[in-house]
C-alpha cells in the first residue's frame, strides 16, 4: 500500500532543473531597454522644448517694452467755459494785468564799460559748435537702397539719404526718427552712426500725415564701441521757444553729414494745417539746403524742432524750417510703440471768441476741408461744419480735437458732433465715423 502511494506521488521527489541562461537574449533585452530609454528621453526633450515657450507665454506673458515720451505744458490749452469767461473779461479790459517792465529794467544793472573783442566772439562760436558736436552723437545717416533699371534695362541701385535722430532705446532696439520719403518703397535700409559703423534697419511705423517715420535697429546688431559712441537725444520743450532764440542745426542741414549751423529762430507764429491736426513751424535765419534734414537744438543740446524742408513756404526755401517737437511728441511715442496714427480726414481751424462773435458761429473746430475718400466724407461731414464734440466730450480747439483723436485706434468708431448752418441757423448733428489709417 505504501509502495503504491510512493509510486503515485513519486513526481514530487523529482528535481526541476533551471533553464540555462541565454546570454544573447539577455544582452538583447538590455540593449532594447537602453534604446527605449534613449527614445523616451529624446521624445520627452522634444516635447518639453516645443511646449515650454508656449506654457511660459501662457503663464508668464512677455511684455513688450514701452517707450514713454513726457508731454510738455501746452501754452495754448484747450478752452473750458471758465477760461472763455476769463478771456472775455480780459478782452473787455476788466482784468487786464498790469506790467511792471520799467521796474524790472531798473533792476538790471549794466556794466559801465562792456567791450567785446573778436576773441570773445570766437570763444562763443566754439561753445555753440561744442554743443552741436555733442548733439551729433544722437544723429545717424539713414540710407534707403532701391533696385531699378535704366533705359537699356541694365540693373542698378539708387540710394537716398537723410539724417535720423535716435529718440529712444527700449532695451531691445534703438528707435530712430527720420523722414519717410527717403525710405519709401526701398528694398533695404541702413543706418550709419557717428563712428562710421553701418547696420541694417527696418521700418517700424510711419505717419502718412506728417511724413515722419520710426526705424528699428536691433540691439544685438550694435557693438559695444558703437553704443559708447552714441546717445539718445533729449526732446526739449519747444513750446517755450520764442522769436530770437538761438538755435543750432545738426544732422545734415546743408546736405553734408554731421554739419553744424547756428542762427536764430525768426518766427514761432507760423502754422501749417495738415490732416486732423495743425502744427507750428519754426522759421530761422539759418541758410541751408532745400534737401536739408536733421534737428534744431537749443543751447542745452535739447531737440526743439525737426528740420523738414517740405513745410517751407515759397519765401523760406533757402532757410531752414522745422516742426515744433513738442507738438509731435505724441505721434513719435505712438510710432515708437508700433501703433498706427488714427485718421479721420479733416482739415480744421479753431473758431476763436472773436470769430464766434463776429460771424455768430458756435465755438469749436471749423472744418475747412473734408479729404476725398476719407472716413469723414463717408460719415457725411462737410466743409463749413463746426465740430463741437467727440464721443460726447466737448471740443473747443483743433488741439483738443487732435488729443481726443489720438486716444482712438484704427477700427474704432467715434461719434462726431457738429453744428451745421442752415436757413434758420445752426443745427446740431451727430455722425458716426470709423477711424482709419492714412497710408
Amino acid at each position: 500500500m505504501q509502495d503504491k502511494e510512493k509510486e503515485q506521488f513519486s513526481f514530487i521527489n523529482e528535481k526541476i532543473k533551471e533553464k540555462p541562461l541565454n546570454k544573447k537574449r539577455l544582452l538583447f533585452r538590455a540593449v532594447f531597454c537602453v534604446g527605449m530609454a534613449v527614445v523616451f528621453g529624446l521624445v520627452a526633450a522634444l516635447v518639453f522644448t516645443y511646449f515650454q515657450p508656449k506654457f511660459e507665454q501662457l503663464l508668464y506673458p512677455k511684455q513688450e517694452p514701452v517707450v514713454t515720451i513726457p508731454r510738455d505744458d501746452a501754452l495754448n490749452t484747450e478752452m473750458t467755459e471758465e477760461t472763455e469767461e476769463t478771456e472775455t473779461e480780459t478782452e473787455s479790459g476788466k482784468t487786464e494785468p498790469e506790467t511792471e517792465l520799467v521796474e524790472e529794467q531798473q533792476l538790471v544793472q549794466q556794466p559801465e564799460e562792456w567791450e567785446i573783442e573778436l576773441q570773445d566772439f570766437q570763444a562763443l562760436q566754439n561753445k555753440l559748435y561744442a554743443v552741436g558736436k555733442e548733439a551729433n552723437k544722437s544723429v545717424v545717416t539713414v540710407t534707403g537702397v532701391k533696385s531699378d533699371t535704366d533705359w537699356f534695362k541694365n540693373p542698378y541701385e539708387s540710394k537716398g539719404q537723410a539724417s535720423g535722430i535716435i529718440v529712444a532705446d527700449n532695451g531691445s532696439e534703438l528707435l530712430i526718427l527720420t523722414e519717410r520719403k527717403v525710405i519709401a518703397d526701398v528694398e533695404e535700409i541702413y543706418v550709419t552712426f557717428i563712428n562710421d559703423v553701418t547696420v541694417a534697419a527696418t521700418m517700424k511705423k510711419y505717419d502718412g500725415n506728417t511724413g515722419i517715420a520710426i526705424l528699428s535697429v536691433p540691439m544685438e546688431s550694435v557693438e559695444t564701441d558703437t553704443l559708447d559712441a552714441i546717445q539718445v537725444a533729449v526732446l526739449g520743450n519747444s513750446l517755450t521757444t520764442t522769436q530770437g532764440t538761438i538755435a543750432i542745426a545738426v544732422g545734415s542741414p546743408l546736405g553734408t553729414n554731421y554739419s553744424i549751423l547756428t542762427g536764430n529762430i525768426t518766427s514761432t507764429t507760423n502754422s501749417i494745417s495738415t490732416i486732423d491736426s495743425n502744427y507750428t513751424v519754426f522759421t530761422t535765419d539759418i541758410v541751408g539746403s532745400s534737401s536739408g534734414s536733421g534737428a534744431l537744438i537749443n543751447l542745452n543740446g535739447e531737440v526743439i524742432g525737426l528740420v523738414m524742408q517740405g513745410y517751407s513756404s515759397a519765401g523760406d526755401e533757402n532757410t531752414l524750417t522745422a516742426l515744433s517737437i513738442s507738438e509731435i511728441k505724441a505721434v513719435i511715442e505712438m510710432l515708437s510703440n508700433g501703433k498706427d496714427i488714427p485718421y479721420i480726414g479733416l482739415e480744421l481751424t479753431t473758431v476763436t471768441n472773436d470769430i464766434a462773435e463776429e460771424y455768430d458761429m458756435p465755438k469749436g473746430a471749423y472744418i475747412k476741408e473734408v479729404k476725398m475718400d476719407s472716413p469723414a466724407m463717408a460719415a457725411g461731414l462737410q466743409s463749413g461744419d463746426v465740430l463741437t464734440a467727440v464721443d460726447g466730450e466737448s471740443v473747443f480747439t483743433v488741439d483738443g480735437y487732435e488729443n481726443k483723436l489720438l486716444v482712438l485706434s484704427p477700427g474704432d468708431t467715434a461719434e462726431i458732433t457738429i453744428e451745421r448752418q442752415g436757413t434758420e441757423g445752426y443745427t446740431e448733428i451727430t455722425c458716426t465715423v470709423e477711424v482709419s489709417v492714412l497710408k
